[in-house]
């Protein structure tokens, strides 16, 4: 039998974490090897390919910051950019470093188990590879794990079909074609405007209404580029100190102290900004009073009413059952228009469900539809789906995906007890996944990589979190968010999406300067509620 290799360190998953891991994991000299499921590196730019795929959050707010070199080479073109720059941006960064070689593509990792008598993780890969690592760590993504609802006669229909994630790699021509979307999701707003300038007929199949804002984008001219170049200090001090690591901040007053005419005007100024201004730069307590929030509610519908030519339509775009904010806030770029266009039609199926999918195309309990392409915009199995795809054993052979069967329990969101040396980059609880990616990315794998630094030089072999620890973070997290408006409304951000998913709010709200504190604090107190052997 061949030696089994081992490593310092496996990562799976070569997205932004991946990539960063991989260049912070070189510079330690450690030995490590990062296995990705993709045919190459990019994560959520390299798998969403739809038709609108952009960026939610300002382009130089979004890059890497840790390379002066590269932030001074690189130049975004659009304040908002599109999926194929920012595809060809990590790869750059990817050339750059010269990452590729410590990764291994087209490998997905089926099973990782923990050896307690070696302390040791064995890996184990869909082409019958095996490896082990001392350390394990999942830089797997939030919405990595497509979900498609389970929809009567899915395998019958004859035409194309794809879930927005799985985005054929060739061009799709929609020509003259009939054309389904099923979901209104933040996905589904950005693409349904540019398929809609060139098909035949798109019907969109919606379920629930969104509160929708434009993202105000344009491209950056030369004085711009210049102007950002030498502010990104700047940038960086302010997506330190912001809630979401976004430009945007909350307003320290009350919607509800000052008078509807301040109040109608600073929603108006905060409409024409750019970005999540009008989500994470808004008055605090739109997020944590129902009076407050619907004062802003109903200045987005209204917006909506104004935008769309036929009052039906509108009717059924505009968002009646719940809180603004509370779902994940979709930009757009002309999505409202899109449904002034006689070649899009709009159907609502929380009136006329969905029946069967068929050989031709949808039926509803209203009518059927013919169509040559049918798409699902219809979300993820966000945070936890991905390591539900992964067998992880720990101690005593318990199954993550047992564990968690009632919600994530973690340490910070890097760890769960009874995992060691199992670190989860992005994972469930954890303050990167309330954030502008990039920025708590950089936060995670600075800490995770500095924790097996001081494990080296200590000569520590094994670290694992106290129960005690991780029932208190975990407690904390639903804390922060029991103040909030988020749980009353079922969405991803609660697991309500997923049919027999517990629901638990899998992400963190209490803001990334607290999560960052917390951190370091808990590494000036000589790693507390973590254990080491």
């Amino acid at each position: 039998m061949s030696e089994v290799p081992r490593y310092d360190v496996v990562v799976i998953g070569a997205g932004m974490s991946g990539m960063y891991l991989t260049y912070r994991l070189r510079e330690l000299g450690l030995s490590f090897r990062v296995y990705e499921a993709g045919t190459d590196l990019g994560g959520t730019w390299y798998w969403n390919r739809y038709p609108g795929a952009r960026f939610d959050s300002e382009s130089y707010t979004y890059g890497y910051s840790f390379s002066e070199e590269l932030l001074e080479e690189w130049e975004w073109s659009e304040h908002f950019s599109a999926q194929p720059e920012t595809l060809s941006y990590l790869n750059y960064v990817a050339d750059k470093f010269d990452l590729r070689k410590s990764i291994q593509f087209e490998t997905r990792i089926e099973n990782a188990t923990y050896d307690e008598a070696q302390n040791i993780w064995e890996i184990r890969t869909g082409l019958s590879e095996c490896v082990q690592a001392k350390f394990l760590i999942t830089a797997i993504g939030v919405l990595s794990a497509p979900y498609i609802p389970d929809f009567d006669g899915i395998g019958n229909f004859r035409g194309g079909s794809w879930h927005t994630s799985l985005w054929p790699h060739q061009p799709v021509s929609f020509g003259d074609k009939n054309v389904g979307v099923i979901g209104t999701g933040a996905t589904a707003v950005q693409m349904i405007p540019e398929i809609a300038k060139d098909v035949g007929h798109l019907t969109v199949f919606q379920r629930t209404a969104n509160y929708c804002v434009p993202a105000g984008n344009g491209p950056i001219d030369a004085e711009t580029q210049l102007k950002i170049k030498g502010s990104y200090p700047e940038i960086w001090k302010r997506c330190s100190e912001t809630f979401g690591c976004f430009l945007h901040g909350f307003d320290d007053r009350s919607a509800l102290e000052v008078s509807p005419e301040t109040r109608q005007a600073f929603y108006e100024e905060l409409y024409q900004e750019r970005g999540f201004a009008l989500w994470l730069g808004n008055f605090a307590d739109i997020m944590t009073n129902n009076e407050a929030n619907e004062t802003l509610a109903e200045f987005i519908r209204e917006k909506i009413h104004a935008r769309i030519d036929d009052p039906k339509v509108a009717g059924k775009l505009v968002p009646m059952d719940h809180a603004f904010g509370t779902k994940r806030v979709p930009l757009e770029h002309g999505y409202y228009e899109a449904y002034n266009r006689e070649n899009v039609a709009l159907v609502d199926i929380r009136a006329t469900p969905i029946e069967e999918i068929t050989a031709k195309g949808v039926r509803t309990t209203a009518a059927e539809y013919e169509f040559d392409i049918i798409i699902y915009a219809t979300g993820f199995d966000a945070v936890t789906g991905a390591f539900s795809n992964i067998n992880i054993r720990g101690e005593g052979g318990q199954l993550l995906n047992d564990k968690w069967i009632d919600g994530p329990l973690t340490y910070l969101g890097l760890q769960t007890a009874g995992f060691p040396n199992l670190f989860t980059v992005v994972g469930p609880h954890n303050g990167s996944t309330f954030c502008n990616l990039p920025r708590c990315i950089e936060q995670n794998v600075e800490w995770v990589t500095a924790c097996l630094r001081y494990m080296r030089d200590n000569k520590i072999e094994r670290i694992n979190p106290t129960v005690e620890a991780e029932e208190a973070w975990t407690a904390h997290v639903n804390e922060t968010v029991e103040g909030t408006l988020i749980p009353q409304t079922d969405s991803w951000f609660m697991g309500a999406n997923i049919p027999g998913k517990k629901r638990n709010f899998l992400l963190y709200a209490g803001g990334s300067p607290f999560f960052r504190e917390k951190c370091e604090e808990i590494v000036a107190n000589g790693y507390e509620g973590f254990e080491f052997s």
